[in-house]
């Protein structure tokens, strides 16, 4: 295997004030996949168009130091293709086979723990074309007889799309259009969903009796092609008719076989006709074949009302429905209701009595109710009466009614309800009306008004029922909006237990117990309370927590427990990897710690806290060492890739800063191992350091690289503790930026697509635009803007900026020149400039030396309305090394602020003297010249700070 030889360099320390290198986070979203832009969205980088079941791909570009974390989001709903996550944490986001319902703004942000996070969006919109559906109708009033002689017949087609859709009408191969002849009319109806045309023949003539074919498209947008659907107008068309050969409430018995049809009595062309179930899909019993539905041994279960719909698209469907009852009965229940109109709650001789029975059953009315006291039919007579339909009582409840109660009336009485002539089993219930028949109490038990439990146990809550007959009893939670454990608001026991499995915390609380007014006294409800307390293990913080602490330093741990039941530390255990520590430890209510008096390589470890409160234990866990934090690659070095000439080698610049270098003893050298990917030798040496503070920016070439080569690389500081954390990167080759040296006469004045090299900055807000008066937008807002470029000719090229909408005040568009090659002390850029309308914001000039770092330097500023014309600038400069220049437009405050600039040239040498006219030239404070209030230059890179106009 071949062996890498590197030789490297030494470390240079690049020095920057207050925080150094760190800088909060900036972002920039781009896409990629398979995007289609709409022409008229081309004014706005952040609208992504993409066709409906395509792959989505957005990238948030990043800068900042430390590198910023990327999470996605979208608005009302999730940033994944499953939407099921809240959030993606990765710089870019894919979805394959993308939705409509995926359509919306999504959201970068990027955070670094440095200022504030940076937030973009974007605007995915979806573009989709469903396939048409066209309708027949007729006006009502001329219904009656043939559905289409001498009728106005309307034909309705209707589309989803995005965008809207544009219709096309044919009959045949001709093109139909709006009042083309005093039979036809075209037009879109209000109030519609989706996208609506149609197509209104008037007093239909036999010529119109054709095929017509309704064609949608959305332009070709996104590679959509044109969707058609074609229907044949006849003599004989019809709307679609039905009739069943059943009623419309069928009563069945339970284990019936039944078979419902639905028969077609008209309709042209065949309609189709289809069953459906509410609530709820089809029994799985059920087969439909045309238009018979049949369903085996039907169940209860299977009742509910079955639809049989007929569809041809011509008129309304024809719709018939039959309400399926299945014969039933359950839940027989009885209530003793003593004196009403005497406010009794007690049976008392002399006074009325209603005892009532029911049952759930379907269909409920059918049911009939029978008496009997002691076996025996009762005998009914004026003191003796049968009630039904008690408004006081659920629906079809049957009473009887003893008027001035006597000891004669005593016994056991006895209701039945029976479904006559049906094979349903009758249900009874028996009630014992005596002297030792009396109304409920409850209490609960002594001991018993308080359980505790452990979490995960079982637990049993109990109320006592006296009284005969006991009804049963009804649990809740005393908090209304909190359902039980089941999940219903309430339980219904016999025995007055509730019976709790697997307990949780939360199911701690108050819970109360009342008496049902069913199968017992109807009277007002006796209740009691029972409190359920639910112990668990406490839970602790920090989880995990990592400590690190200079060499002799003390340090101390503590472990508190945030929750509990018992709220309590009853006992903590320390240990240290995994030995128990044998000094005694005073236990604190809430919390216990540790004092660490010296950091050494013999007191760095893992230490553990167990805290107890008698039910459980949770640990806290401490990692204590005195290790350097990880270095912190940076990765916004300019062209750090370097080509070596006469082989095919690169070197690499290396650059990071040192993760809180303050915490620990001074990082004494790093350790640093290369090895090119695929391969497993590594070459390792050891960099010295010299200095180091917070924000210091370290920088290593690697040399002698092969191209095109990617290779990883691991950096980790070392301390007189030892080795810190380490930090790896892989480093890929990347053609780098080389310098050109400029022409004699290099004047751009943008009349090809590659605009001289000039290249759009990825971290503004929006781009430059390049058009001339051919290809303006006939919309584009008037005054505003220049008609034609500087030289007057309709097919001269410029650049601008559009103010209009999405763009928002302070909106920043960057068009960034080649890296130039210095070859000169001092050079002039001159350019047009054409800064028109009531809102125009500023066009700055920047010089981006390249150097250890890019430095951005403004040394040219104008702003506000300067007429329609184009005005010429000249702005010296003596950049140091290696430049690009920066021409920076910033939206104004409103949508009347276009700037354009044309025909920019740099020269070597000074820039050109010229007298200065009034309003023409600003001179520069110092220079002896009366200031004017125009272009500002500014920065370190100026020579002669002035500027000319002309």
């Amino acid at each position: 295997m071949e062996m890498i030889w590197v030789l490297f360099l030494s470390l240079v320390p690049v020095y920057s004030r207050g925080q150094g290198v760190y800088a909060p986070a900036q972002a920039q979203i781009i896409h990629a996949g398979q995007a289609c832009v709409v022409k008229e969205d081309n004014i706005s980088e952040r609208v992504y168009t993409i066709r409906e079941g395509d792959t989505l791909v957005l990238q948030c570009l990043v800068t900042g130091h430390p590198r910023p974390q990327v999470r996605w989001t979208k608005t009302a709903g999730s940033a994944s293709d499953k939407f099921q996550e809240t959030s993606v944490l990765n710089e870019t986001l894919r979805i394959e086979k993308i939705q409509r319902l995926q359509g919306g703004r999504y959201y970068c942000k990027a955070e670094n723990g440095v200022g504030v996070p940076a937030i973009k969006s974007i605007r995915v919109d979806v573009q989709y074309l469903d396939e048409p559906v066209l309708t027949i109708h007729q006006t009502i009033s001329d219904v009656r007889g043939s559905f289409y002689q001498e009728k106005t017949v309307f034909l309705r087609c209707t589309v989803n799309s995005n965008p809207p859709a544009r219709f096309i009408w044919k009959r045949g191969a001709e093109t139909l259009s709006h009042s083309q002849d005093n039979g036809v009319d075209i037009y879109e109806p209000l109030y519609t969903q989706g996208e609506t045309k149609v197509l209104k023949l008037k007093n239909l003539r036999p010529q119109d009796y054709a095929s017509y074919t309704c064609q949608v498209s959305v332009r070709n947008v996104c590679s959509i092609p044109d969707k058609s659907i074609t229907f044949q107008l006849t003599n004989t068309t019809a709307p679609p008719a039905l009739k069943l050969s059943v009623n419309e409430t069928l009563v069945v018995n339970p284990g019936d076989n039944i078979t419902m049809q639905c028969s077609l009595t008209g309709g042209d062309p065949q309609p189709e006709v289809v069953w459906s179930h509410s609530p709820g899909p089809m029994p799985p019993n059920s087969l439909v074949q045309g238009g018979n539905l049949t369903i085996w041994r039907i169940r209860v279960e299977d009742s509910g009302y079955y639809n049989c719909t007929a569809i041809n698209n011509v008129g309304n469907p024809a719709k018939k429905m039959v309400n399926l009852l299945v014969r039933s009965m359950k839940n027989a229940t009885f209530q003793i209701t003593p004196d009403v109109i005497k406010e009794s709650e007690t049976i008392q001789l002399g006074q009325d009595l209603k005892l009532s029975c029911h049952v759930d059953a379907v269909p409920q009315e059918k049911v009939v109710y029978s008496w009997y006291k002691n076996g025996k039919p009762a005998r009914f007579s004026d003191r003796l009466l049968i009630t039904r339909n008690d408004p006081e009582l659920p629906p079809v409840t049957c009473s009887l009614e003893i008027i001035d109660l006597r000891f004669s009336d005593y016994g056991t009485y006895m209701c039945v309800a029976t479904f006559q002539g049906a094979p349903i089993p009758d249900l009874s219930v028996e009630v014992n009306i005596s002297s030792e028949t009396v109304p409920p109490t409850i209490s609960v038990p002594k001991g018993q008004s308080t359980i505790t439990v452990r979490e995960g146990s079982r637990a049993e809550l109990q109320c006592e029922v006296r009284g005969k007959p006991k009804p049963p009893i009804i649990w809740s939670r005393v908090d209304k909006e909190t359902s039980m454990p089941s999940g219903t608001m309430t339980v219904e026991t016999y025995d007055g237990k509730l019976r709790l499995e697997s307990v949780s915390r939360e199911m701690s609380g108050t819970y109360k117990c009342q008496t049902a007014r069913y199968n017992g006294f109807n009277i007002r409800p006796r209740e009691a309370m029972v409190q359920l307390n639910v112990q668990f293990p406490p839970v602790v913080e920090p989880a995990f927590q990592d400590v690190r602490q200079g060499m002799g330093h003390s340090i101390t741990l503590r472990c508190t427990m945030l929750k509990g039941s018992p709220m309590k530390v009853a006992t903590s255990v320390w240990r240290f990897n995994g030995s128990l520590l044998a000094q005694p430890l005073a236990e604190q209510q809430d919390y216990s710690e540790l004092k660490v008096d010296s950091v050494s390589q013999e007191t760095s470890g893992s230490y553990e806290c167990s805290i107890s409160n008698d039910v459980g234990v949770s640990t806290c866990l401490f990692q204590v060492s005195a290790k350097a934090y990880s270095p912190e690659f940076y990765y916004d070095t300019p062209n750090p890739t370097l080509s070596q000439k006469q082989s095919k080698n690169y070197s690499y610049v290396l650059q990071w800063t040192q993760k809180e270098p303050d915490a620990v003893d001074p990082i004494l050298k790093y350790r640093l191992e290369v090895r090119q990917l695929a391969q497993r030798n590594t070459i390792q040496t050891f960099i010295p350091v010299q200095k180091m503070e917070k924000g210091l920016l370290l920088e290593h070439v690697l040399p002698n690289l092969k191209v095109p080569q990617s290779y990883e690389v691991r950096l980790t500081p070392i301390t007189s503790f030892g080795a810190g954390d380490m930090a790896t990167r892989i480093i890929r080759y990347m053609e780098p930026d080389h310098p050109i040296p400029f022409p004699t006469d290099n004047t751009c004045r943008f009349e090809d697509e590659k605009i001289c090299g000039f290249m759009q900055d990825k971290m503004d807000n929006f781009d430059w635009t390049r058009q001339n008066a051919l290809t303006q937008n006939p919309k584009r807002t008037v005054n505003t803007g220049p008609p034609t470029d500087i030289s007057g000719t309709p097919e001269g090229y410029y650049m601008f900026i559009e103010a209009s909408r999405p763009r928002v005040t302070g909106d920043k568009a960057r068009l960034i020149s080649p890296l130039y090659n210095i070859t000169a002390k001092y050079y002039c850029v001159s350019f047009y400039y054409h800064m028109y309308g009531k809102h125009i914001g500023s066009l700055n000039l920047l010089v981006r030396v390249r150097n250890k770092r890019a430095i951005d330097t403004q040394v040219w500023s104008l702003s506000g309305n300067r007429g329609n014309m184009w005005q010429q600038a000249h702005v010296p400069i003596n950049p140091p090394g290696p430049f690009q220049i920066i021409f920076e437009g910033v939206r104004g405050t409103s949508y009347e602020g276009d700037i354009a600039i044309d025909d920019v040239t740099l020269k070597k040498g000074d820039c050109p003297r010229k007298p200065i006219g009034p309003n023409k030239a600003v001179a520069l404070p110092g220079s002896g010249v009366p200031a004017l209030h125009s272009p500002c230059l500014c920065g370190p890179l100026t020579f002669f700070l002035y500027v000319l106009l002309r």
